[in-house]
């Protein structure tokens, strides 16, 4: 069976999730923003902590590992690469590796860009991934410690999984998202439809994520660096997809 998936609203923008395995009980969390709302969801459920994914290291991934921790304790698992700087691990992972939930095998993937080492799991027969701060809703995340090539080839390894794969990011930065691509893709009639879906969806307070891979190869602007459209639109037809996803990304820095 697949995958059960709970999203967990933390803080005031974060998503935490908890993925649970029905054949065998095994439960995973994946990134402790904070500890109260996933303490919650377990006690509604009834679910057992047996594993949590970290995916970076920025506080608001990490900041309620311990009062999780201490509440149920649980194998913490993260970059091997990335240990120096997060909380105690007890796995330490690399690009390839393989983690479980139960009986469900997820691999690991290097998404290094808006952290060196970020990391992020995709469980592909439950055709869920999770990416926190790499790819996310319309949108990526802000290139912090790599370099815009650098992220850019992360997210062409998201890209190339399939498309029913369903993207579980960290935050609800959809409809600020939704406004730069517009900027950006401004005929697209996909984002366009979309743009008014997020805008509905937001205004009665219902989240946008998690979201459709196939969704955002056809709407998000960070993963159509190589579309001739996109590509004219912003005066650079023909350019080296890198080059253009360069420029979008400076765009919205400054967005």
């Amino acid at each position: 069976m697949p995958l059960e998936i709970r999203t967990i609203p933390c803080l005031s923008d974060n998503y935490a999730y908890l993925a649970h395995d029905p054949d065998t009980g095994a439960t995973a969390a994946i990134d402790i923003p904070e500890a109260g709302p996933i303490i919650a969801v377990l006690a509604e459920t009834g679910w057992t902590l047996s594993d949590i994914l970290i995916t970076h290291h920025h506080y608001d991934h990490v900041d309620g590992l311990a009062d999780l921790l201490a509440a149920h304790p649980a194998r913490v698992i993260g970059s091997a690469a990335d240990a120096h700087r997060l909380p105690t691990l007890d796995v330490e992972v690399n690009e390839g590796d393989t983690v479980r939930i139960g009986n469900e095998i997820g691999t690991v993937i290097d998404v290094s860009g808006h952290t060196i080492n970020h990391i992020a799991f995709h469980f592909p027969d439950s055709a869920a991934l999770f990416t926190a701060d790499s790819l996310m809703a319309l949108g990526c995340g802000r290139v912090f410690e790599g370099t815009k090539p650098q992220m850019h080839a992360s997210l062409q390894k998201l890209a190339a999984l399939p498309g029913d794969t369903v993207v579980y990011s960290g935050h609800e930065y959809t409809a600020a998202n939704a406004k730069f691509a517009l900027t950006i893709d401004p005929d697209n009639p996909a984002l366009i439809s979309r743009v008014r879906d997020v805008t509905e969806k937001r205004a009665n307070g219902i989240a946008t994520v998690p979201s459709l891979l196939s969704e955002e190869l056809a709407t998000n602007p960070f993963l159509r660096a190589n579309d001739p459209a996109v590509q004219s639109q912003m005066g650079m037809t023909g350019a080296n997809a890198a080059d253009v996803f360069t420029e979008i990304r400076t765009r919205k820095d400054n967005f």
